[in-house]
């Protein structure tokens, strides 16, 4: 499936600011994410728009994806030399120079592979940390076979095949005449021994899969996106290597108040009219608890106030961030009579008269007699 565009993504134009690319993508997580949309590709969705924003925000992946695109430079022109298959500069040096370039011994001790757990966490979670324990289904060294992959009381033989090498010469006619080309034993799997009789219980593979229960620390901080490495905790090693690690990504549900940017929370505080015009001391939620905040008379809808120190503690340890409020002013929307004369009154005396739509024809007229 071909990608969509990530200017198209996030809705915004090619030449658009970072301040655009990160407003939009706001809107997109907080519309497409799993835990609020409940439709059946908003995870798809909210994906995509991850990843076109990880790409935009970046500089230097901005730049690189305006000039090639979805093509990964780095892949070259997809062909080598001619596109035969199992060709390469290691077998022409093979063939020429007696060995060329040293390979790898197929069973020399490897480290296991690294494995990847998506969990979702609570936006406050995120931001205190908390120790969690997680159950997840890995591969286990067989303690049948020891991870040897053959039945109990046998062993492994040496390939006949590749006689122990794990390689087997492959004769090829070329234009520059006929190549031996090495490549690795199919019948061994380049391992250079064979199993005659396999363990029962994990049918010669050497490892069996299970469920096994994890304890996790959430960092303090931690951002949506962000992974955690656990080391030692990946599939097993082979022929006695270390285990690979788990990398545990994190996924924070948004909060019906707060929005983080980063390492600060943004706020949108209502308040009344009057508070605005005359002023008052009120109290406001932030992710630490309720504070004080003084109010100026004449504050404008809109307006901004910052709380230092009120945000998100970064998690590498840098600081923490600010709280941001913008004041939305409420208009009521019922008024009775005896609020509809006092700003009236008001806006007499300001000089600013406005035009009200009358609920009737007779009071308009009642008010045009009175000179109203």
């Amino acid at each position: 499936m071909n990608k969509r565009d990530y200017y198209e993504v996030l809705g915004v134009s090619k030449d658009a600011s970072k301040e655009e690319i990160k407003k939009a993508y706001r809107k997109l997580s907080k519309k497409y994410h799993p835990d609020i949309n409940k439709e059946a590709d908003a995870s798809e969705k909210f994906q995509e728009v991850k990843e076109a924003y990880e790409v935009l925000s970046d500089d230097q992946k901005r730049a690189q994806y305006d000039q090639f695109g979805h093509q990964d430079p780095n892949q070259g022109f997809g062909g080598g030399f001619g596109g035969a298959e199992g060709f390469g500069f290691d077998d022409i040096f093979s063939t020429f120079f007696g060995g060329g370039t040293r390979r790898r011994d197929p069973n020399a001790p490897r480290k296991g592979d690294d494995l990847q757990y998506s969990m979702t966490i609570d936006f406050l979670d995120a931001i205190f940390g908390q120790e969690t324990e997680i159950e997840i289904p890995k591969d286990e060294t067989c303690e049948t076979c020891d991870g040897s992959g053959a039945k109990p009381g046998t062993s492994k033989k040496t390939c006949p095949y590749c006689e122990g090498t794990g390689q087997l010469n492959v004769a090829q006619d070329t234009p520059f005449g006929r190549m031996v080309n090495r490549r690795a034993c199919h019948h061994c799997e380049g391992t250079g021994q064979i199993i005659e009789e396999k363990c029962t219980t994990c049918r010669g593979a050497g490892k069996v899969r299970k469920m096994k229960k994890i304890k996790v620390t959430v960092p303090a901080g931690v951002d949506d996106g962000q992974q955690l490495r656990v080391s030692g905790q990946g599939g097993p090693g082979f022929n006695g290597g270390p285990a690979g690690d788990l990398y545990v990504l994190f996924r924070v549900k948004p909060h019906k108040q707060f929005e983080r940017d980063g390492d600060d929370i943004h706020l949108e505080l209502p308040i009344t009219y009057p508070q605005a015009a005359l002023g008052d001391e009120i109290e406001v939620p932030t992710v630490s608890g309720k504070v004080k905040l003084k109010i100026p008379a004449g504050t404008q809808n809109g307006a901004r106030f910052r709380l230092r120190g009120k945000g998100v503690q970064n998690v590498h340890g840098y600081g923490v961030g600010d709280q941001h409020i913008t004041i939305k002013v409420k208009v009521p929307t019922k008024l009775n009579e005896k609020q509809k004369q006092l700003l009236r009154e008001f806006a007499e005396i300001s000089g600013d008269i406005p035009e009200e739509q009358s609920s009737s024809l007779f009071d308009k007229i009642k008010r045009t007699i009175k000179g109203d």
